[in-house]
C-alpha cells in the first residue's frame, strides 16, 4: 500500500506521507530492507524522474505563489531520505557521533558503564539472534551491492540537482556510508564519492550543501583506507578549513566537527602515514593545528569541536626534552585572552624544546587554549576540553613534570572534579587525572591530586552540587573515580612526601581506604558474577577482570608499604589480609 501511494504523483501530498512512513519502517525494522529493496529503488528512481516545477530560492514572501514547486521540491527530498535510510540499514550503519577512543572498552571499571549512543540517523534496533555478526556481515555484502546501484543508477539525478534541498540530501547519504562497503567499491567509485564531496564542499553556492559535504567527509575521513592516504586527507583538510571560514555559524559546526575527526583518524593512523608526514611537526599537522586554533575563539559549538581537534593534535605533536633553565617563570593564571608571555620568546616552553621556534610556540598556544577552554566555556567545552588535556597528557614525547602550566592544570581539573554539577565534566577530569603514569609525572601536584580524589570519592555519596540532568552518569562517574582511585594510590608508596603519606595513616584511621576496598571488591564481585550467570566471560572480559583485580592488588600494596614505611604495622597486616583474600589466598 505505502509503495503504492508513493509513487501516486498525482497527489503530491499523499505521496510525500507515504515515503515518510516508509523512512520510518526502514529505520525501525531494517532487516526486512533487503527483502523491499527492489521497490524501493524503483519506486526513488521513479520519483527521481518526474520534472517537477523547479521552486525559486524560497523566501517566505515568496513559497505561496509556487506551492506546487516548493511540495514537489519537497517529495525529492523525501524520496532521497527514503534511499538513504535504506542505505544505512543494508549495510549495517551504527551511527556515528563523537569518535570515541577506540581503547576505551579496554579499561577496567570504566568499560562496565560505557553507554552506546543513540543517533536519530541509524538503525534503532539490536540484532536478536546470536549470529548477529554473521547477520552484519551479509548485510555489509548486500549493501556493497545496493550502494552501487545508488551510485549508478541515483545519484547522477540528485547530487547536482537544481534545488539545494535535494543536493543537500543527496550528500547526506554519503554520511551513512560505512567503512565495509567504501573499501568494497572498485576505485573509480571510491574516487566519484571523494571528488563529489570536495566539489561541493569548495564550490557550491548553498550553505546547506556545503555542510552536508563537510559532515560527510567528517565520516568517511575515519575510514582506514581513507585516513592513512595522504593525499587523500590533504584535499579532505583543504575543503573543510575552507568551510571553517563560512559566515554562517552553522557550517562552521559541521566543518569543525569533521575537522576534529579528521584529527582523531590522524591520531589513530599516525604511524602510517608517510614518514615525511610523521617524522617531525609536519605542514599537515601544523596546518590542522593552527585552523583549530583560530576556531578556539570562534561560539561554543563551534569551540567544543575545536578543543577536540587539538586534544588529538597535542598527543602526536613532537616534541623534545632538554634541559630546564633555571630563569623560567610565568604567570599562567592569566590564561583567559593574553598569551602566556607578551614578548617573542615563548617563555612558557623553555623545559620543552621542540623541533623549530615556532612549533615551540605553537604547542605553547594549544595549552593556552585548553585553559581558557576549560575555564570559560559551555558544558560541552569544558568536557571537550578535560578530554583534550587527557590526550596531551598522553604525548610520550612531553616531559609533564617539568611544564610550567602543569600545576596550574592540574589544580583546574580538581576543581572541576570537586565543585563542577555537571557529571560529564567530572567525568573527564577524572580521566584525565589518571593518565599521567608515574608520580614524577604529576610533579608537585601528586599529593594533592590523591588527597582531591579521595575527598570527592568519600563525598560522592552526599554530593548535592549535581544538576538533576546529571544523576544518569552517576555509576559512571562512581567508577571512573574508582579508577583514578586505584591509580593515584598505586603510586603512593613511590612518593617522596611524608605530609602525604600522614594523609594516608589518618584517612586509614578515618576508615575510608576499607570502606573504599571493600566497596571496589564489590564491584569485582557483581561483575564476575553477571558475566557467568550470562555465560558471557569471553576472554576479553576475563582479561578486563582480570586488569581489575591487579589495580586493586598494587593500589593495596602500595598502601601496605606506606603503613610499614610509618610503622603501621597493624594497619599493614589488615590490608595484607584484604588483598590475600581478593585473590582467594
Amino acid at each position: 500500500m505505502l509503495f503504492e501511494h508513493s509513487v501516486k504523483w498525482s497527489s503530491p501530498t499523499v505521496c510525500l506521507e507515504a515515503l515518510q512512513a516508509l523512512r520510518a519502517i526502514s529505520h525501525n525494522y531494517p532487516n526486512i530492507v533487503i527483502v523491499c529493496w527492489e521497490h524501493i529503488s524503483a519506486s526513488v528512481y521513479g520519483i527521481l524522474g518526474i520534472v517537477f516545477p523547479e521552486a525559486p530560492s524560497r523566501n517566505s514572501s515568496e513559497l505561496g505563489s509556487y506551492p506546487s514547486a516548493f511540495i514537489g521540491e519537497k517529495v525529492l527530498t523525501a524520496a532521497i531520505k527514503v534511499l538513504d535510510e535504506c542505505l544505512r540499514a543494508v549495510s549495517g550503519f551504527q551511527g556515528t557521533e563523537d569518535l570515541s577512543d577506540d581503547k576505551l572498552v579496554d579499561i577496567p571499571f570504566a568499560s562496565d558503564c560505557i553507554r552506546i549512543k543513540k543517533v536519530s540517523s541509524a538503525p534503532s534496533y539490536e540484532p536478536d539472534t546470536k549470529d548477529h555478526d554473521i547477520v552484519n556481515s551479509q548485510a555489509c555484502e548486500s549493501g556493497t551491492k545496493q550502494w552501487c546501484e545508488a551510485i549508478e543508477k541515483h545519484m547522477p539525478l540528485i547530487l547536482w540537482h537544481s534545488s539545494a534541498m535535494v543536493r543537500a540530501a543527496s550528500f547526506t547519504c554519503f554520511a551513512g556510508m560505512t567503512s565495509a562497503v567504501f573499501i568494497s567499491f572498485t576505485k573509480d567509485k571510491q574516487d566519484f564519492v571523494m571528488s563529489s564531496l570536495t566539489r561541493a564542499a569548495l564550490h557550491d553556492d548553498a550553505p546547506s550543501v556545503r555542510s552536508a559535504a563537510c559532515r560527510a567527509i567528517g565520516i568517511i575521513s575515519c575510514f582506514p583506507q581513507v585516513s592513512q592516504s595522504a593525499e587523500i586527507l590533504d584535499k579532505f583538510i583543504h575543503a573543510v578549513e575552507t568551510n571553517t571560514h563560512d559566515p554562517l555559524v552553522s557550517v562552521r559546526i559541521t566543518a569543525s566537527w569533521a575537522l576534529a575527526n579528521i584529527c582523531d583518524a590522524i591520531r589513530h593512523c599516525v604511524s602510517y602515514l608517510p614518514s615525511g608526514c610523521t617524522g617531525s611537526n609536519s605542514q599537515l599537522i601544523i596546518s590542522l593545528s593552527e585552523c583549530a586554533l583560530r576556531l578556539t575563539k570562534d561560539g561554543d559549538k563551534v569551540k567544543s569541536n575545536a578543543v577536540r581537534a587539538l586534544g588529538y593534535i597535542s598527543r602526536v605533536f613532537k616534541c623534545t626534552p632538554l634541559s630546564r633553565p633555571q630563569d623560567t617563570s610565568v604567570d599562567y593564571m592569566n590564561h583567559g585572552t593574553e598569551s602566556f608571555s607578551s614578548s617573542g620568546d615563548p617563555k612558557g616552553f623553555h623545559s620543552c624544546q621542540l623541533y623549530s621556534p615556532e612549533d615551540s610556540h605553537r604547542m605553547e598556544k594549544m595549552v593556552q587554549a585548553f585553559i581558557s577552554c576549560v575555564t570559560t566555556g559551555n558544558v560541552k567545552v569544558q568536557w571537550n576540553a578535560c578530554h583534550a588535556l587527557g590526550n596531551l597528557f598522553l604525548n610520550e614525547t612531553l616531559r609533564l613534570q617539568d611544564m610550567d602550566w602543569a600545576p596550574f592544570v592540574f589544580g583546574t581539573l580538581l576543581q572541576l572534579l570537586r565543585d563542577s554539577s555537571n557529571f560529564k565534566i567530572r567525568i573527564q577530569a577524572a580521566a584525565a587525572l589518571a593518565v599521567p603514569v608515574t608520580v614524577h609525572d604529576y610533579g608537585l601536584s601528586f599529593s594533592d591530586i590523591v588527597q582531591g580524589v579521595e575527598h570527592v570519592t568519600e563525598n560522592l555519596s552526599v554530593d548535592s552540587n549535581s544538576a538533576p540532568s546529571s544523576f544518569k552518569y552517576r555509576v559512571a562517574l562512581q567508577k571512573q573515580l574508582t579508577l583514578t582511585m586505584l591509580h593515584v594510590l598505586s603510586l603512593t608508596s613511590s612518593a617522596d612526601h611524608d605530609p602525604l603519606k600522614a594523609f594516608l595513616v589518618k584517612e586509614w584511621k578515618n576508615y575510608f581506604f576499607l570502606d573504599f576496598f571493600f566497596f571496589t571488591d564489590s564491584i569485582l564481585k557483581n561483575s564476575l558474577s553477571a558475566f557467568e550467570e550470562t555465560c558471557q566471560l569471553d576472554d576479553q572480559n576475563k582479561s578486563i577482570e582480570d586488569r581489575k583485580t591487579v589495580m586493586i592488588s598494587r593500589a593495596i600494596q602500595s598502601l601496605v608499604e606506606v603503613y610499614k614505611e610509618k610503622e603501621q604495622h597493624a594497619s599493614a597486616q589488615k590490608f595484607e589480609e584484604l588483598k590475600n583474600k581478593l585473590w582467594g589466598v
